[in-house]
């Protein structure tokens, strides 16, 4: 466990100097945008802060090489050496697209090349989990699926980083609770490389988003842009695709069925909103006889804004949503039970709608209207003193 604190110690730290001294150099040189009419904020804001996440991923994999416990990660095998090099390809092209851009197109090829990296060193699907035996596709099929699915998630977190802080605190809690599924898988069977990878991209993505959230809060300095959101996505799916893709159901416990199906289940549901989000964005895209990649405010966070939430309050709403579901998937597999999971997705459900559906804006903004009004109009039965 010391090994994963001092991990996320040094990339945290890094990250945030990191963020300091790009926000100084954005601001110097003048790299913040113009607003776009998509964007919520209304004064340029820079969006170079994926550079200093990725300037915090790299000490991450320098202070992991250095640590006994993650150095078979990179002497054994060449997976975190293709993770690495995806990175340097998915941060490339979002600095690119931070300050140019760049064509939709060019992005997701760039996204093919770097999930396909990471699948072809073998950090893919190799099988499914199907009660206590295994399904085993071919080759071809386990590659491409992983391929998909890696940039599935990686342009689901893009879309839903539109808020001051959303992307950074998702990620920061629902990664949490993933570590603690992967320290917890250690503990019922044993050491296993695929579960300390996945464990170690936890750590880290939960690392550098504490280390960039104090620039990214609301009101925001500095957004992460394309190249955080996109690193976050690509490091979201790797852990998870670690897990997913090569744990043998059969090892874990068969009291619940479900328990079997639990690393398929939780990693959907840390991605459930953003996922949500990018199904909704693609299909309503695609019936406008747009391209899914076309911006718009009609986006979730969008939608909360327009309900007469704060982006504040937005954000904090997306943060309960995760929590919940992802506490929920979590207990199913410390619990091996049903009914607390199940109370946990009751009770925090009935929050976020309650939340969702009362905006404080709007609650506050009404009681400050009718106490500005004239007392016969407050009161329209009861005659004014003469």
């Amino acid at each position: 466990m010391l090994s994963y604190f001092i991990v996320v110690a040094v990339a945290a730290v890094v990250t945030a100097v990191a963020s300091y001294v790009m926000l100084r150099l954005s601001r110097r040189f003048n790299l913040a945008p113009e607003v776009r009419a998509r964007d919520v904020h209304d004064t340029p804001t820079p969006r170079l802060g994926g550079v200093a996440m990725f300037v915090g991923l790299i000490a991450a994999f320098m202070t992991g090489a250095l640590l006994p416990e993650f150095r078979p990660l990179y002497t054994e095998s060449t997976e975190m050496w293709a993770l690495a090099g995806a990175c340097v390809i998915i941060a490339g092209v979002g600095i690119l697209d931070d300050l140019l851009d760049l064509d939709w197109m060019i992005k997701l090829g760039a996204q093919f090349v770097a999930t396909g990296l990471l699948a072809w060193n073998g950090l893919q699907i190799v099988s499914l989990p199907f009660g206590n035996t295994l399904v085993v596709g071919s080759a071809v099929l386990n590659f491409a699926l992983t391929v998909f699915l890696m940039t599935l998630v990686m342009n689901a977190i893009n879309f839903v980083d539109g808020l001051d802080g959303l992307v950074a605190g998702v990620a920061i809690i629902s990664n949490s609770v993933f570590f603690i599924y992967t320290f917890l898988l250690h503990d019922r069977i044993g050491q296993i490389d695929a579960v300390t990878l996945a464990g170690f991209i936890a750590c880290i993505v939960v690392a550098v988003c504490i280390g960039f959230l104090p620039y990214n809060w609301h009101r925001a300095k500095m957004f992460m842009g394309d190249t955080g959101a996109l690193l976050v996505g690509l490091l979201m799916a790797a852990s998870t695709m670690s897990v997913t893709g090569k744990l043998n159901p059969a090892a874990l416990d068969q009291k619940l069925v479900i328990a079997s199906y639990i690393p398929i289940i939780l990693p959907v549901a840390v991605f459930a909103l953003p996922l949500a989000d990018f199904t909704l964005a693609v299909v309503r895209r695609l019936r406008a006889g747009q391209s899914p990649f076309t911006a718009d405010r009609q986006h979730l966070h969008h939608r909360l804004l327009n309900m007469g939430h704060s982006p504040v309050q937005a954000v904090v709403i997306f943060y309960l949503g995760t929590a919940v579901v992802s506490v929920a998937a979590l207990l199913v597999f410390t619990m091996q039970d049903y009914l607390v999971p199940l109370l946990v997705l009751f009770v925090g459900g009935t929050v976020c709608v309650l939340v969702l559906l009362f905006p404080l804006a709007r609650v506050r903004t009404a009681i400050a209207t009718r106490s500005l009004l004239p007392l016969s109009s407050r009161v329209p039965n009861e005659r004014t003193p003469e």
